[in-house]
């Protein structure tokens, strides 16, 4: 029986420590398989690990350096991420990117962050997962030289247009679709259909950016399956289509990788 996947969760966070096991038997009654947990910093690595250990199939977890963590001293953070990727495998880079929304100090870093966990993830064969709030342009031009058909993966919480989905496609990345989908104003609605179903995963980016009619409290991948119906409905699909296509768009991702001694 195909699940939904879930490609963008922090289901380790401190949000979800008094019920983060009924918080996943739901998310198991909803239908979903996997989960995905993208990485902040140094300090949310042993709470992202102790997860998965004590969910292993469910919650899989990825390693990388968020953009809004990175400061003057990012290459010591740097560091632990790299040693981590060479001891045990991952699914992806990621939460990686950049952000011009929360803080423009330390852009120049930013950038610098972000070529050196792209070139991570050339070296260990991983997907890239990207955070690029307010930043969306600059990250596509980052990251064109850099991917060069060599790498792949997801543009996360997409609220872009369709000239930005398209340069995505053509780079060989995905678009991560959240709760944005289901808000009034979001918009998506008249990108979605451009965007072939062959493109698209979906995430909910919890426990932030709760779909309606939740939004404004705490979100969790239960909650995914309020997204898929309103990106089914805007692309003209079945949620069985959207079901099969985004499961298998995510195992494209993230695969069955095998950690790579380089």
């Amino acid at each position: 029986m195909m699940t939904w996947t879930d490609t963008h969760a922090h289901i380790y966070v401190k949000e979800f420590d008094l019920d983060r096991t009924d918080t996943l038997l739901r998310a198991q009654a909803a239908g979903l398989g996997k989960i995905y947990m993208p990485n902040i910093d140094s300090e949310s690595i042993d709470a992202m690990l102790n997860t998965e250990l004590h969910h292993p199939g469910t919650c899989v977890a990825m390693m990388g350096l968020h953009p809004c963590s990175v400061k003057k001293d990012f290459e010591k953070e740097l560091y632990v991420m790299e040693d981590w990727l060479r001891k045990r495998p991952f699914a992806a880079i990621g939460e990686m990117g950049t952000d011009l929304y929360w803080d423009k100090t330390h852009w120049e870093q930013q950038k610098e962050a972000f070529i050196i966990q792209a070139t991570w993830a050339k070296q260990f064969g991983l997907p890239l997962v990207i955070h690029c709030r307010e930043s969306m342009n600059e990250t596509i031009e980052l990251l064109t030289p850099l991917a060069e058909g060599e790498l792949t993966g997801i543009f996360h919480c997409f609220t872009g247009n369709e000239e930005q989905a398209r340069r995505i496609v053509e780079l060989g990345f995905y678009i991560g679709v959240g709760g944005v989908a289901t808000f009034k104003n979001g918009g998506l609605e008249k990108v979605l259909p451009s965007i072939p179903i062959g493109r698209l995963v979906l995430e909910t980016d919890s426990p932030y950016l709760a779909p309606v009619p939740f939004r404004g409290k705490r979100n969790e991948p239960a909650y995914l399956a309020l997204i898929a119906e309103k990106v089914a409905t805007y692309i003209g699909v079945t949620m069985d289509q959207l079901l099969e296509a985004t499961s298998r768009n995510a195992a494209a991702v993230f695969g069955d990788r095998t950690f790579k001694d380089i």
